[in-house]
């Protein structure tokens, strides 16, 4: 029963045992209460704000994957890599017009207008190692060689360590632009550079790869793993055996992971058939 209803009965029971004042009441209408509808889970959105009207985001497995555009091979690419170099000259030759390929690139648009040069790659053009970084920094914009800062001193330290000699070793990184602040590459900027990538390596053909940082391994080997599952082991690469390690500038942060690239470092050596320090 109603509260209404009951109200209008009670009154009606006074009035009848001889209460003759009975004051009016206004009875507020009663309020429609509306039926819960089911949320649907099939599409959830992207941010939820809270009543301060700032956004928290959803965990990154339930956000869409960031799609990267294809991007086809220049023809003045092609072009180097059609030539095979395969003599030391020939090698070196085919690096520097693919290097005067990447200094007018400007796919990366915001990365070009930031830049002060592209930073190509150093080393050997026969080398029998190939180290693969993640991106420019700030030294390396300015002076136009990978691995020049504090991370490219540390680097330098570790291949003496390891009884090896900067020269002889070729040099690059995932991307040949710094990115604003250091920050990691974007995969699209990666896509964007990746053919540079592939031509270095196909020109310089190494023995072996080392990556440094997980953003070198995970583009080079298409991986989804962190650093930490996939150092301490030799991966593949085309048929090019790939060791992956922490980068330098990371070790700078956290020396306490120096004794780890240490013991990558010495699969590294027992692989090339160095000795191994006591």
């Amino acid at each position: 029963m109603s509260s209404r209803r009951i109200w209008k009965q009670y009154l009606e029971t006074l009035q009848s045992a001889g209460v003759t004042f009975l004051p009016k009441v206004h009875l507020p209408e009663p309020v429609p209460v509306r039926e819960k509808r089911p949320r649907s889970r099939s599409a959830p959105a992207a941010r939820r704000s809270d009543h301060a009207g700032s956004s928290r985001l959803l965990p990154p497995e339930k956000l869409q994957p960031e799609k990267i555009q294809p991007v086809p091979m220049l023809d003045a690419t092609a072009d180097i890599l059609n030539e095979s170099p395969e003599t030391t000259e020939q090698k070196s030759e085919a690096l520097c017009r693919l290097a005067e390929v990447v200094a007018g690139c400007r796919r990366c648009s915001a990365l070009a207008d930031t830049r002060n040069q592209t930073v190509f790659g150093v080393g050997h053009a026969d080398a029998q190692i190939m180290f693969i970084g993640e991106a420019p920094g700030a030294d390396e914009d300015r002076l136009g060689e990978p691995f020049v800062g504090r991370a490219g001193q540390l680097l330098n330290r570790i291949i003496e360590a390891c009884g090896l000699k900067r020269e002889e070793l070729y040099i690059c990184n995932i991307l040949r632009c710094r990115p604003p602040g250091n920050r990691n590459p974007l995969p699209q900027e990666a896509a964007n550079c990746r053919e540079f990538l592939d031509a270095q390596i196909r020109i310089v053909q190494p023995e072996y790869i080392v990556c440094w940082g997980t953003v070198a391994a995970r583009n080079l080997l298409n991986e989804k793993r962190p650093i930490g599952r996939l150092r301490g082991s030799f991966h593949d690469y085309e048929g090019i055996p790939v060791l992956c390690t922490y980068h330098p500038s990371y070790l700078l942060r956290n020396p306490s992971a120096k004794k780890d690239v240490w013991q990558d470092m010495k699969i590294l050596m027992k692989k090339l058939g160095l000795p191994l320090p006591e």
